[in-house]
This record gives C-alpha cells, sequence and structure tokens, in this order.
C-alpha cells in the first residue's frame, strides 16, 4: 500500500438545508495517497442540491463535475463525457481550472495532468491560449481517471448518473435499494464493450490494468478514433436512473468503492440505522462507517483503499407517490430495470 501506518485523519462536514441533512467524511486509509474527493452542494439552487463522490486512479488528481443551475434535465446525459473532451487540450484545461475556481473546490487539483497556464512551473512552455482551436487539440488526455457517482435532488426527484464502480444507494422503509451500477469488466454489457473496441479481459481487469469498465479520463483506451465516446473500450457515458422520493425514503448514501469492498448496501444501511439511534451528527456516523471498514492490517487488501461517504437524510414530509410500487413503476430511466434495483450483495 505504500505506508506501514494508516492515515486515519478525517475530512468530515455537516450541513442542512429547509429539504435535506448531510453529513460527510474521507480518509486516507493505507493508500500513500489520497486519490478520493467528493462535492456537496445542497443550495445548488432554491429546490436543487447536489452531491457526487469521486474515486481517482492511476495517480492522478480527480475531476469534479457539477451540473450548471438551470440545467438539471439534461447535465448527467452529456457532462462527463464532456469533461472527457475538455481533458484532450489546453483550452479545455483552462475551462476545467476556471469552473474549479468558481465552485470554490478543486483549484489547483488537476495541476499536472496537463501543462497549466495557471501553474507555477511552466517549463518555459508558451501560452497559445488565443490561438487554441479548443479541447481537441494533439494532447491525448491524462492516462489518470477517476470515478464519478453524482446525485441531484430536485423538488422530489433524485436524478443519480453513474460512471464506475462508486455506488448510490438509497433507504426505503429500512431495505437497501442500489440506485446505480458497479461498472465492472466481467458485466455483460461492459465486456461486450471493451471487445467490441478492441479491448481484452484479464484477471478481471481491462486490458490487464483497469477494474472498472467506465471512468472519466484514462485516455489510453479511448484512443479509437472510429468509435463514440459511448462505445470505446473504457468509457465516461454515465447509466442514469431517476426516481420519485416517497415518506418512505430515510436517508441517501454515496460512497467510493473503499467502503462497498467491505460492506454490502444493505449491511451499510442497517449499520447507519443502529448508529441513527443515539447520534444525530451524520458527519460522525460517517466516520464510524470509515473506522469500521478500515483493516487492521494489509494482509487482506479490504479495508487497505481510500474512503469516502456522504449520507444525505430527506427532511419529512414528501409530497410523492404512496407506494414503492407506483413510483417505480412512472420512474422514468435510461436502463429497462427496475428504478430501485433491490438488497444487492457485494
Amino acid at each position: 500500500m505504500g505506508i506501514y501506518t494508516p492515515k486515519t485523519e478525517k475530512f468530515s462536514e455537516d450541513g442542512e438545508n429547509d429539504r435535506v441533512r448531510y453529513g460527510l467524511s474521507s480518509m486516507q486509509g493505507w493508500r500513500a495517497t489520497m486519490e478520493d474527493a467528493h462535492a456537496a452542494y445542497p443550495d445548488l439552487d432554491a429546490s436543487t442540491s447536489f452531491f457526487g463522490v469521486y474515486d481517482g486512479h492511476g495517480g492522478g488528481p480527480r475531476p469534479l463535475p457539477a451540473p450548471w443551475p438551470g440545467c438539471h434535465s439534461c447535465w448527467g446525459l452529456t457532462l462527463m463525457l464532456r469533461m472527457d473532451e475538455m481533458m484532450r487540450g489546453q483550452r479545455g484545461w483552462r475551462e476545467l481550472a476556471i469552473l474549479g475556481d468558481k465552485l470554490n473546490k478543486f483549484t489547483g487539483m488537476i495541476e499536472g495532468l496537463i501543462w497549466s497556464p495557471r501553474g507555477g512551473d511552466s517549463n518555459d512552455q508558451v501560452d497559445n491560449w488565443a490561438f487554441e482551436e479548443g479541447p481537441h487539440s494533439d494532447f491525448p488526455g491524462p492516462t489518470s481517471g477517476s470515478t464519478a457517482c453524482v446525485a441531484v435532488i430536485r423538488n422530489n426527484q433524485l436524478i443519480v448518473a453513474n460512471a464506475g464502480d462508486s455506488r448510490c444507494v438509497i433507504s426505503r422503509k429500512g431495505q437497501a435499494y442500489n440506485l446505480s451500477k458497479d461498472h465492472k469488466p466481467d458485466l455483460e454489457v461492459e465486456k461486450e464493450r471493451i471487445l467490441k473496441a478492441g479491448g481484452f479481459i484479464h484477471a478481471g481487469r481491462v486490458n490487464g490494468s483497469l477494474n472498472l469498465a467506465r471512468a472519466i479520463g484514462d485516455m489510453e483506451f479511448k484512443q479509437n478514433k472510429f468509435l463514440s465516446a459511448e462505445k470505446q473500450i473504457v468509457t465516461a457515458n454515465p447509466d442514469i436512473n431517476t426516481v420519485e422520493l416517497c415518506d418512505d425514503d430515510e436517508f441517501m448514501v454515496l460512497a467510493c468503492d473503499g467502503i462497498w469492498d467491505c460492506m454490502s448496501s444493505q449491511t451499510l444501511v442497517d449499520f447507519i440505522h443502529e448508529q441513527l439511534k443515539a447520534e444525530s451528527k451524520l458527519s460522525v456516523v460517517c466516520e464510524r462507517v470509515l473506522d469500521k471498514c478500515l483493516a487492521p492490517s494489509t494482509a487482506t487488501g479490504e479495508g487497505c483503499d481510500n474512503m469516502t461517504m456522504i449520507l444525505v437524510q430527506f427532511k419529512k414530509p414528501i409530497k410523492s407517490t404512496s407506494s414503492a410500487e407506483e413510483q417505480s413503476s412512472n420512474s422514468e430511466s435510461t436502463e429497462t430495470e427496475p428504478k430501485l434495483e433491490g438488497n444487492a450483495e457485494k
């Protein structure tokens, strides 16, 4: 893992408005560096909240996409692919850096992905910003990448977009329902795309390297100029899931796979319910989950990853459909399967 003792210091945060309460926590753990990131904007606008977790890999920093106010219906379908496109050139880099500054997050976090005109170490490179044609320059993009699992709550609607193996789970009357899929290479739909694009799967990894099938970045797997972005070996194309919140919905969890490697969806929901009986501060509940998942040593591998978790509690009342069956049949989704996928064990 790169270090002899885990780094158990945590970054934690709490917040709320009239619609939701949230708490979050992240911990480096046994890893040599921290490559997780998160975003929490409970007041994106008067009726919208945004939350997201990002799990970086390949040694690089993590992109942090967030929707623009006023674009709530289409953002998930295009945003992650647009991030990939913007990473390919200096002009796209500049736009991402400006966006990062505006969001007051990740300033400098993508520093080093490619040369930045903003950076102090320019290596005597000339800023050709005025002459860049756009994101499609000769720079192929970073070889590092990141998962992205994000959720937008707008009025009574919950929209989840996911690319990678981070996960979103909702608790409905104590039952855990997955609102995202873990995009692993051995899933049939992922395997089919990988093979058709000229890739292969070895030991459960894409081209023997990457243990997930969708991600932002990882441009070495996206170089086939004859295929669309959605059909590359690895794609940033997200699954989108939309549900109508109802009074039975208690809370939502977004977490990177450092958590899901150690706890199933239902196990985590049960643990949170037990903690909430005596603890009202949601970030403390998240911290206890991280401590529970942390491995005592690196012998097994599980519990040795970076860990990030966001817990979002829905405030009552929620005016919506009266039953899980009604909302499941009425909700729209890009998937043909039910919105609430059930109690998936991992």
